[in-house]
């Protein structure tokens, strides 16, 4: 069996292991097949398969930082991955590079290297969106789907409304320094060294070309959300109104679905909330 063009790499042979930690890790890079974009990954510990998918100009580097690898790879396989035009993935500066279906290409490929056949899918607000469309459109590869301040949708004027108003043209004018410089301005307060360093590193060209593409992107038919028979749990914060209304919105069409509003939790810190990451691992474990 081979995917994407070469033979599937068996994670027991090639990873290194620490004398001292039972788990071990695995650092590569896949190949979507549909226009060769190299999508870097990693995968730790042992068990069922659980994919961590990050979210806009950030890396797969989050959830190591926000305790969910280290928490998570005792029970299962931890696979998080850097998305197209993120980390250290290829970052194409066309905006036809960054369709739905090629995000999509780029989790089943990274899933096919490691020759895995489906697993846990939970992603935080990008990747909350990408969850819910590889839920939709290969429910076979889904085990279980998390939305942590994710949507169905991202909508006209969405990165506006996470970041602030003229985030899109302002990236696109100065790059990361404007983009930074105006965002800490909008707000009023500096931003954390931590979410500073994680944006600073980004292309912008890249990144804005994602951005166009993503407010063209069409949001899932209500119809196919309310057909996903997988469990589902859905998590947002009382202070992320838009992607609140969202997972209530899904909740609605899934009444079997968990969902956990988070009081005072913003957009941003919604994945640093220990009850998010509490709720993931009581959902997984059932």
């Amino acid at each position: 069996m081979t995917a994407i063009g070469r033979p599937i790499k068996n994670p027991i042979t090639v990873l290194w292991h620490q004398t001292e930690r039972a788990s071990v890790e695995l650092m590569d890079t896949a190949t979507n097949p549909a226009d060769g974009t190299p999508i870097a990954f990693r995968a730790s510990g042992t068990g069922p398969a659980v994919v961590l998918l990050h979210g806009t100009a950030l890396s797969q580097a989050v959830w190591r930082g926000f305790g969910y690898v280290k928490a998570l790879q005792g029970d299962h396989t931890v696979v998080t991955l850097d998305f197209r035009g993120h980390g250290r993935s290829g970052k194409p500066h066309d905006s036809a590079a960054y369709t739905m279906p090629l995000f999509l290409g780029d989790v089943l490929a990274v899933l096919d290297t490691l020759g895995i056949a489906s697993a846990h899918v939970a992603g935080y607000s990008l990747g909350g969106r990408v969850a819910f469309s590889l839920a939709a459109a290969h429910p076979e590869r889904v085990l279980s789907l998390t939305s942590i301040a994710g949507a169905p949708g991202t909508g006209h004027g969405a990165f506006d409304r996470v970041f602030f108003p003229g985030s899109l043209a302002a990236l696109e004018r100065g790059g990361m320094p404007a983009f930074l410089a105006e965002w800490e301005q909008a707000s009023g307060r500096p931003l954390d060294p931590v979410t500073r360093g994680a944006f600073s590193v980004n292309d912008p060209v890249a990144l804005a070309a994602y951005m166009r593409a993503a407010e063209q992107e069409p949001r899932i038919p209500d119809a196919q959300l309310a057909a996903l028979a997988m469990p589902v749990l859905l998590l947002a914060g009382t202070r992320d109104p838009e992607r609140l209304h969202a997972a209530q919105h899904v909740h609605a069409l899934l009444p079997a679905s968990e969902l956990l509003v988070l009081e005072g939790a913003t957009h941003a810190d919604t994945p640093r909330q220990p009850e998010a990451l509490e709720a993931l691992r009581r959902f997984l474990s059932r």
